[in-house]
């Protein structure tokens, strides 16, 4: 039997008023499970630490090969696919199939690939793994199925790429040197054949021994030893001659049966005192081309002197006699030379060089005087600023594109280039037009936002914007910190608009509006601090000042306790504006008395309002930015204080001890943690000291009207004593608006004076202090102190919870709180709540001590021991969102809103008042903040967003671009639509004892997710997102013309879930959290006593870097930082994944195989010309087969498939083969039939011809003849 309480009765009674009316229909969902499919789909950037490249010179065609085992293989523009290696082995040589569509690549896990590249999606189609060996080489001749494979240990084994099968035939490096040598010749580094002797292989060592190998009579046919140990070797196209690299720095020229090189130089090295060279470091490789007029081209890398200063990383061309060093700006990790016959027995006719570089790839035209570079057609440039935070924009307004190209084409032009053609031009690849844009932002470590156009799988930058040129150039970092204080963290685009907000760690705040063409004009700067910790001391001290609204750059603040201090300085005065984002208005944040303020954690934007806001680890602040001016900032303490007034964080009790011997002012409460109620009806404000003061203060001299900006704020009782009246600092003069309590809007020139003191209300009148009352260290509820009770005043309603701390704002007009909290953590929440429930909220509201990400509920410190680390329960802005909507159940229409989510899942919001209809520019914006529609998640706000009644996203209201060379009038109407959001149809709507509801909205938090009902606040879906783990990134994404909730959880899978009912769809396993944590630089604490914290710090610190680079956005698209240099995209979307093919460019094409060259009449003649090698016949099964201990065939994942294709296609080969026989046995019937009529007609023919010949000759004698 259910048991009675009071609790229960009182639960009762308010469950029973203003019931929710339950829709008669249902919220119909389309979206399915057979919707979804997470699948990688484009890659673009830089390879990440390449390790490996090879070019295909039919195909024209390159591969690169990475360290963590990805294969890009890139052709002309559009043709670019990535692969990677299972396992993640790095890649230590490619070799292409030259023509074959084939590729063959060595991994550092001695593992060899075979990849098939003529479908568009390349397939491993076997691998052979050593057992015993390292590979350290690989050489594959041309048009040979036979690969020769070098060894750390000196052998060479021999492998047959069709089969994979390791041939019996072994050359032994004990055979291979001479019987005298004693020592091992180290590592097999290169093998090649003799151009014109294919029976001849080069074997070069480590140690420097070089080795002719002759493959029929499997004995060395030459040796010779450098004295240097070696690089690499290059072959002369007549197989007489040949080139080596060593490590002094040294080129050695060989010839054929000579013991000793018959030339050696120091290319960069310039002789001593001695008469030697000086020390150079290693030419890692040479590569020796002739062009057919002659002309010999050396080209190689490294090999410059040791105590040059300055040098950088190079490629050096020697031709003919001129030596050009090409100095790069990485180090070269390999080079190809590129040429036009793929025969190295023609001439080679060299005409580019690809020079692979750590961090980019160059190539260098060879044909053209000073070599320049060729323009690279691919997104190689990302990272040349690192890459900090992105944003994705699909489906984006389709004149964006060629806005922003427009102006970028302006900016960027690039000279210096090679006027040739890409020589990388492999493939076909034809731009489908795709039926929406996509458009990525990146942000970048040196304050510069780029611009790409990723439509159609491509990548193309459009525009660059650099925010260094809007501050001076002499700027410090911060001491505890290497990062460059313009570096981009936060990004915010309103497309429509084309508004641009961005937040950087130098904790400023840029506004940013596009124009087509360039401009003179100065930017405003507010100067506006976040209200920091209220536990530390300069925030809390009773001199603590705020400057005043719309302060801008020039105004000081003349107080003698605090300091401020801006690590970046905006460049003053008219400034010429490039075509494109302007700059229009610069928040800076000071620090206070040399503290670094926290991060910028939220952005939000609404050009439709004319607002922006942010917020960070300490404080909200929102501003006009239409007049340009602060109209609210306030404390994340007193922001979240409305379910608890006297939130603090913990403190072990000596701090408590200790700050009671202070000065009694600590014990004080300031005005703005004080509740206020109105002072009189008609909203009169006097200075008197017996009346209550108004926070603003007007000169009753200059203005007679009565005034009411805020309901006055008083304070509670207070046992201090009278002070003197309060000393004011005058500002510069400003028009300050303030609003009437009857809600008229009142213009006066006043002085807004800054505030030292606030008047206290005592039980028996009013007495103004000069100094602010604030209790610093208030007793929790748990101890046997009472919680703090506000007094009435005889004849005065009762005091309004105090809403927030309110800085340096003239237009905010205070409401009373009519709503209560919903705490929608719980399973068994419901929308109201009793009064024991309210009482326990603000107990734990008051005693929680932070939260842990990875745990389930809210955990509270009980020991005095962990106070050390109180301050990780500083409550962070998290979420910041613009929306028309409800903030009280008794709304009627939706009011321009601001909800503001935080780190510990409150839900507040902020209501702004719009001025009449044309008068934006003139008139304030009233904000009222309000605490009654304010709700309670599990872990930190991700996201929140709004549905209609129908389950459709609301889009949020925006003002239209327009150009301003062009069209002035449509400003005007544009810029009305804030006073006409307020006068819509909403209005017209009438509050009844049954009405619906009008409106959703989706919280969404690290752990749970939650759809409530607007204006009635009713939870009416919930889901717990993750338990063990946290949700990184959510997002609403349309899909199908319906909507979604999208989450990147920290397991590393994607679940996606149907919206409003929050029904699962898909939950897969798709990227490692550990893929991406080369984003951030914490690696965990090692104390075992600090696991529970520490692992909280550290998915705190991976997380927030990881979300910034993490995107979701429309018809189901997503990408992500996958490397330092490389954006990987993918998508949710089954529909996409199975067009996907399409829109990738075919790799392989079919080309005819440049012929050889041809031999002259006296090379055949005396035996000049080339030997061919029947390779089958010596490394067949005559040679016998390899030890199966050598290495482990592994057959592809598609081998079963190639055999089951190939089965089918061998059947109907039989069949059409049988099809064809019974054709051409039908076609010889009947060229039988005709043959045998024809002889019949000719018989009978003949037939009579004899009949009358008989008949003629049948009456006559012998004789008559």
């Amino acid at each position: 039997m259910k048991k009675f309480t009071f609790k229960g009765v009182l639960d009762g009674f308010r469950s029973s008023v203003a019931q929710q009316v339950k829709p008669d229909q249902e919220i119909i969902e389309n979206l399915r499970s057979e919707h979804f499919q997470v699948k990688k789909t484009f890659r673009h950037g830089f390879p990440y630490q390449p390790t490996a490249v090879a070019f295909d010179p039919v195909q024209r065609l390159l591969a690169i090969g990475t360290k963590s085992g990805s294969l890009r293989i890139l052709g002309r523009p559009g043709v670019d696919t990535h692969v990677k290696h299972e396992g993640g082995a790095a890649v230590i040589q490619l070799l292409f199939l030259v023509n074959e569509g084939a590729l063959v690549s060595a991994t550092a896990d001695d593992t060899l690939h075979l990849w098939n590249f003529r479908q568009k999606i390349p397939q491993v189609v076997q691998s052979l793994k050593f057992q015993r060996e390292r590979i350290t080489c690989m050489h594959l001749p041309l048009q040979s199925k036979w690969l020769y494979v070098g060894t750390e240990r000196g052998n060479i084994h021999i492998l047959h790429i069709e089969t994979f099968v390791l041939s019996g035939y072994v050359i032994n490096w004990n055979k291979a040197i001479e019987v005298s040598r004693k020592t091992h010749p180290g590592a097999v580094i290169h093998l090649s054949d003799n151009p014109l002797d294919l029976s001849k292989m080069l074997i070069g060592y480590e140690s420097g021994q070089i080795v002719l190998w002759d493959l029929k009579l499997k004995a060395a046919d030459y040796r010779c030893q450098a004295d240097e140990p070696l690089r690499s070797i290059s072959w002369h196209h007549e197989g007489k001659q040949f080139m080596c690299s060593h490590t002094d720095g040294s080129l050695s020229t060989w010839a054929l049966r000579q013991l000793k090189p018959i030339n050696v130089i120091h290319p960069h090295a310039k002789n001593t005192k001695d008469g030697e060279p000086e020390a150079c470091k290693s030419i890692q490789k040479v590569e020796w081309k002739l062009s057919r007029s002659g002309e010999a081209y050396v080209i190689f890398s490294g090999g410059l002197a040791y105590d040059t200063t300055g040098r950088t990383p190079s490629i050096t061309v020697i031709q003919g006699k001129t030596t050009t060093v090409l100095e790069m700006e990485h180090s070269v990790v390999d080079f190809i030379t590129l040429c036009e016959s793929p025969w190295t027995s023609d001439f080679q006719d060299p005409y580019a060089v690809v020079v692979l570089l750590q961090n980019d790839l160059v190539v260098i035209d060879l044909l053209t005087a000073g070599f320049p570079c060729f323009e690279n057609p691919y997104p190689m440039d990302i990272h040349e600023s690192p890459v900090t935070c992105c944003a994705y924009f699909a489906d984006c307004p389709s004149d964006l594109v060629p806005a922003f190209y427009s102006v970028g084409s302006k900016s960027q032009k690039k000279t210096g280039f090679s006027e040739k053609e890409w020589p990388i031009s492999g493939g076909e690849w034809s731009p489908n037009s795709s039926s929406y844009n996509e458009i990525i932002l990146t942000g970048h470590a040196d304050g510069s936002i780029k611009f790409w156009d990723a439509s159609a799988g491509t990548l193309q930058v459009l525009y660059k914007l650099k925010t260094a040129k809007l501050f001076e150039k002499s700027r410090t970092r911060s001491l505890d910190s290497e990062e460059d204080p313009l570096a981009v963290q936060l990004i915010f685009l309103c497309p429509e608009s084309r508004k641009l907000a961005i937040a950087g760690s130098g904790r400023h705040v840029i506004l940013f509006k596009f124009k087509k063409v360039e401009s003179m004009s100065e930017i405003v700067t507010l100067e506006i601090p976040l209200t920091s910790d209220p536990s530390k001391e300069t925030e809390c001290s009773p001199d603590y000042e705020y400057p005043p609204s719309g302060n801008v750059a020039g105004e000081e603040l003349k107080n003698h306790s605090v300091e401020y201090t801006y690590p970046l300085k905006v460049k003053g005065g008219l400034q010429k504006r490039a075509a494109g984002f302007q700059a229009t208005l610069i928040c800076l944040t000071p620090w206070i008395n040399g503290e670094q303020p926290e991060n910028i954690t939220a952005l939000s934007l609404n050009s439709s309002y004319g607002l922006l806001a942010y917020g960070s680890e300490t404080g909200l602040a929102i501003v006009d930015i239409v007049q340009k001016v602060s109209l609210l900032v306030m404390s994340t303490a007193d922001l979240c204080s409305n379910t608890d007034t006297y939130q603090r964080a913990l403190r072990s009790p000596k701090r408590q001890d200790e700050s009671k011997k202070e000065n009694d002012d600590k014990a004080r409460s300031p005005s703005i943690d004080q509740a206020g109620s109105n002072s009189s009806s008609s909203g009169t404000s006097t200075t008197s000291n017996n009346q209550k003061r108004s926070v603003f203060y007007c000169n009753p001299s200059e203005s007679t009207t009565p005034l009411s900006p805020v309901e006055s704020v008083g304070s509670e009782s207070s046992s201090s004593p009278e002070k003197n009246s309060p000393q004011h600092e005058k500002s510069p003069s400003t028009e300050s608006k303030f609003t009437s309590s009857d809600g008229k809007s009142v213009n006066s020139q006043i002085e807004t004076e800054k505030i030292k003191s606030i008047t206290g209300t005592e039980d028996q009148g009013i007495t103004a202090t000069t100094e602010p009352v604030r209790p610093a260290d208030l007793p929790l509820f748990d101890n046997e102190c009472k919680p703090p009770v506000r007094t009435k005043r005889a004849g005065k309603e009762k005091l309004p919870k105090r809403e927030g701390r309110l800085l340096s704002v003239p237009n905010i007009k205070y409401q009373k709180n009519d709503g209560v909290l919903c705490d929608l953590r719980c399973e068994d929440s419901t929308s109201t709540e009793s009064f024991a429930g309210n009482f326990m909220r603000r107990f734990i509201f008051g005693n929680a001590g932070r939260v842990d990400k990875l745990d389930n509920s809210f955990q509270r410190s009980r020991s005095s021991s962990m106070s050390s680390l109180e301050n990780i329960a500083t409550e962070t802005i998290s979420c910041l969102t613009f929306a028309d909507s409800y903030t009280k159940k008794s709304d009627a229409s939706a009011l321009p809103t601001l909800w503001i989510g935080t780190s510990l899942g409150s839900i507040q919001t902020i209501v702004f008042n719009a001025p009449a209809h044309g008068e934006r520019d003139s008139q304030p914006v009233i904000v009222s903040t309000y605490s009654g529609s304010m709700f309670k998640l599990k872990g930190s706000i991700l996201t929140m967003s709004f549905l209609d009644c129908n389950g459709a996203l609301i889009p949020y209201s925006y003002e239209s671009w327009k150009d301003e060379n062009l069209d002035y009038r449509d400003r005007n109407k544009a810029q009305g639509k804030f006073a006409n959001s307020k006068s819509s149809s909403l209005n017209a709507q009438v509050v009844g004892d049954g009405f619906e509801d009008r409106q959703f909205v989706v919280l969404t938090s690290e752990k749970q997710a939650r759809v409530v009902a607007l204006p009635s606040q009713n939870c009416v879906y919930r889901q717990q997102l993750a338990d063990a783990d946290i949700v990184i990134k959510a997002e609403i994404t349309s899909l199908k013309d319906s909507v979604c909730l999208v989450c990147y959880v920290s397991s590393g899978h994607i679940a996606t879930y149907s919206l409003p009912s929050l029904r699962p769809l898909i939950d897969v396993d798709f990227l490692p959290l550990l893929d991406l944590s080369f984003q951030t630089t914490k690696h965990g604490i090692v104390d075992p006593m600090l696991s529970i914290w520490g692992h909280q710090l550290f998915v705190n610190g991976d997380t927030d870097q990881i979300a910034r680079t993490l995107c979701f956005s429309n018809k189901g698209h997503g990408l992500y930082l996958s490397s330092p240099t490389e954006i990987q995209k993918f998508s949710v979307s089954s529909e996409f994944c199975s067009e996907l093919t399409e829109m990738m460019g075919d790799m392989f094409i079919g080309h005819d195989m440049p012929e050889p060259p041809k031999e002259s009449f006296f090379k055949g003649l005396f035996g000049g010309g080339s030997r061919s090698l029947d390779r089958e016949e010596l490394f067949g099964e005559s040679s016998g087969r390899a030890s199966r201990t050598v290495a482990k065939h592994i057959p592809g994942p598609l081998t079963n498939t190639e055999g089951l294709r190939e089965r089918v296609s061998t059947a109907t080969g039989d069949v059409a083969m049988a099809h064809q026989m019974v054709m051409e046995r039908g076609e010889k019937l009947s060229q039988l039939e005709d043959r045998t009529a024809r002889m019949m007609s000719e018989a009978d023919n003949f037939s009579q011809s004899a009949h009358g010949l008989m008949v003629k000759y049948k009456d006559k004698k012998w004789y008559q003849l």
